[in-house]
């Protein structure tokens, strides 16, 4: 595939300049837990990006009916809604740059809050699929709500890109209406194990999965892989604010590395506890926690810290990244070329005239294109053929990316 080399602008070479001098939070408690000092592995400050991607703006000739709306359903509040705004920040960017570029195809955005809660994500989905406006749906992005509600959506026939659930088990329910936009938990946990043991040199990795179906699934797949490296697993619960029992099992087992299953909304301040109680290892944690937001939460602790993602560093695509911060105010986040890919897919469908529920769930079937952050064409479950993994961590108090690692 022919591809050109894109270099990051001047805003991501000033988001690293800053370097977090030590750990504040750090406590020594006189018991060294791990058998090395942290592997740094370099940050890549360029990726390449398919030079025949399909952009919103089209050929800036398409022509549509009056009224049609693609929607977003996901967090926009809640502990974890910051994913869920670098969703919808990139559906709203390439949905602008549609309308900007085809006078004669206005599509509107509406976005519903589910607050990233499977109790409480059918409701907002309801309420979307039973306005008939709404053709095109980008969401869910938390794998618990996608399960809740995927049979309302294909009850009603609405097609549906997640840029975010990975759950392995959403493309094995028969629904028609449901597609991932990034490479699932099975593709995820193994290069996770790889890079821990390959990449980061762990020999001993202790596994800790909060109870969310996201987490429980990437546990499952990566425990799988670590094999003899795993000496230990243990269980957190959403919401979850003391970590000091499952540390102390961590204390004894002395890992090189822990790998957290889960979201950063109980990640953050399970890394912080663990390093004051004198962890000296490594911390892995998943796309669910690769957010600014874990560093927030976290403070000095989060130094320690690498993620693995199906996700591509959307902040190293010059135009890209400029669009979004005029937008936004702010960096790319995990997830926002996903959720600007997915809706750029549904927009080349408005376009070349397929303005019905039936008929844009048909050409996202037999889509075939590349995008700015990768391939998008699905299998007939609905899953991404040949998906790419990302390895990042944490440099200057940012998150950086460090590469391809699966």
């Amino acid at each position: 595939m022919l591809r050109k080399k894109v270099i990051v602008g001047a805003a991501v070479a000033a988001s690293v300049a800053l370097f977090l001098a030590g750990c504040a939070n750090q406590a020594s408690t006189g018991d060294s837990t791990s058998s090395g000092s942290k592997i740094d592995i370099p940050a890549i400050t360029s990726i390449e990006t398919p030079a025949d991607a399909v952009l919103p703006a089209g050929d800036g000739k398409a022509t549509c009916p009056a009224g049609l709306t693609i929607g977003y359903v996901g967090a926009e509040t809640g502990a974890n809604a910051q994913l869920g705004i670098n969703i919808y920040n990139g559906v709203q960017l390439a949905i602008d740059q549609h309308n900007q570029a085809n006078a004669g195809c206005q599509v509107a955005f509406k976005k519903f809050d589910t607050e990233g809660d499977p109790n409480k994500a059918t409701g907002p989905v309801t309420q979307a699929v039973n306005e008939a406006d709404i053709i095109g749906v980008i969401g869910l992005p938390f794998s618990g709500e996608s399960k809740a509600t995927g049979n309302i959506f294909e009850q009603q026939g609405l097609v549906h890109i997640t840029p975010s659930a990975t759950n392995p088990d959403l493309t094995k329910n028969g629904w028609t209406t449901f597609f991932r936009g990034l490479g699932n938990d099975a593709v995820q946990g193994p290069a996770a194990a790889k890079f821990l043991t390959d990449k980061l040199e762990a020999k001993k990795v202790y596994l800790v999965q909060d109870d969310s179906d996201y987490g429980i699934g990437l546990a499952t797949t990566t425990s799988k892989a670590l094999g003899d490296a795993l000496v230990g697993t243990d269980k957190v619960t959403t919401g979850q604010k003391d970590f000091s029992a499952v540390i102390s099992k961590i204390i004894n087992a002395k890992p090189d590395a822990v790998y957290y299953s889960g979201y950063y909304a109980e990640g953050a301040p399970f890394d912080q506890q663990l390093v004051a109680k004198g962890y000296t290892g490594t911390f892995v944690g998943p796309d669910g926690v690769k957010d600014d937001q874990f560093i927030k939460l976290a403070g000095d602790a989060s130094s320690n810290a690498y993620f693995t993602c199906p996700c591509i560093p959307g902040e190293l695509i010059p135009d890209f990244e400029k669009a979004y911060k005029t937008l936004a105010s702010a960096e790319p986040g995990t997830y926002s070329i996903e959720g600007y890919d997915a809706a750029t897919v549904l927009l080349s469908g408005i376009d070349q005239g397929k303005t019905t529920r039936a008929d844009l769930k048909e050409f996202v079937k037999s889509y075939d294109k590349d995008g700015l952050s990768k391939h998008y064409k699905w299998d007939s479950e609905g899953e991404l053929q040949a998906p790419t993994v990302y390895g990042y961590k944490v440099e200057g108090g940012k998150i950086v990316p460090i590469g391809t690692i699966g």
